[in-house]
């Protein structure tokens, strides 16, 4: 880690109105992620970690409260402005993959590299280097239907990479995919927080999966009520070595 703080959030609110009722989600989060940490944040249904991570995420707005990404407040932004920071410096990876089934790997990697106008030498040089992060090189001209739900993962993970950016948000990652295929993913993961400097922000309601991070934040009807490193911290590609190695069946 690198001291510096990627993530700082100060008293935020976030109240949804339904008619004439006020849906109270967060009701005071004040947060510092430092630049290079894997942070999981957990809660019960209603806790309001998903209402988190879209805020953390520049998806929507606090409706109270200040939020400094690396350094900018970006409480305020408008929703253009909230764009362009979502692209240029942020990852996301979804629990649905939510790849676009009617084309190509390579077209669902290179998205957001065509929204910011990337060049085309470039962007196919930056797709190449993000598959091959992934381990799925060999992979450039499937669709996301002639793939395994850990594939499909993996292509959205390049995706969030394709950008170079700062920090990943993860919403239950492997909330699909069978033990095994989890921890494949979670490997990708820390690889991308150790071995590039990515801070990772993670989702999850698992706790297994919660211990490949370094930082466990814990929700409760919209508060923090606990914050503490992760004392029993597993590495993934240890545990993905010890597993017995899958044979494929032969027909």
């Amino acid at each position: 880690m690198s001291g510096k703080t990627a993530i700082l959030m100060e008293d935020i609110k976030k109240i949804y109105h339904m008619g004439e009722t006020q849906i109270f989600a967060l009701r005071g989060i004040s947060l510092n992620i430092q630049e290079g940490e894997m942070v999981a944040i957990m809660g019960s249904s209603g806790s309001g970690k998903s209402t988190l991570l879209n805020l953390i995420g520049c998806l929507d707005r606090p409706t109270e409260g200040t939020y400094y990404l690396d350094g900018e407040n970006v409480s305020d932004l408008d929703k253009d402005q909230l764009a362009a920071i979502r692209n240029k410096r942020l990852g996301f990876v979804f629990q649905g993959f939510n790849l676009l089934g009617r084309v190509s790997v390579t077209a669902n990697v290179q998205l957001p590299l065509v929204y910011a106008g990337t060049g085309k030498k470039e962007m196919e040089d930056r797709v190449k280097e993000a598959l091959e992060w992934v381990g799925l090189s060999k992979y450039i001209n499937h669709y996301p239907s002639q793939m395994s739900g850990g594939q499909q993962q993996r292509v959205a993970i390049a995706r969030a990479l394709v950008n170079n950016p700062a920090l990943i948000l993860a919403d239950e990652p492997t909330g699909a995919l069978d033990s095994r295929t989890s921890i494949e993913i979670i490997s990708v993961i820390q690889r991308l927080n150790i071995e590039k400097g990515i801070t990772v922000v993670m989702v999850t309601h698992e706790r297994e999966i919660a211990h490949y991070c370094r930082r466990l934040i814990n929700l409760k009807d919209g508060r923090v009520i606990s914050d503490a490193p992760v004392l029993e911290h597993r590495d993934a590609a240890g545990d993905l070595a010890a597993l017995p190695v899958e044979v494929e069946a032969v027909s």
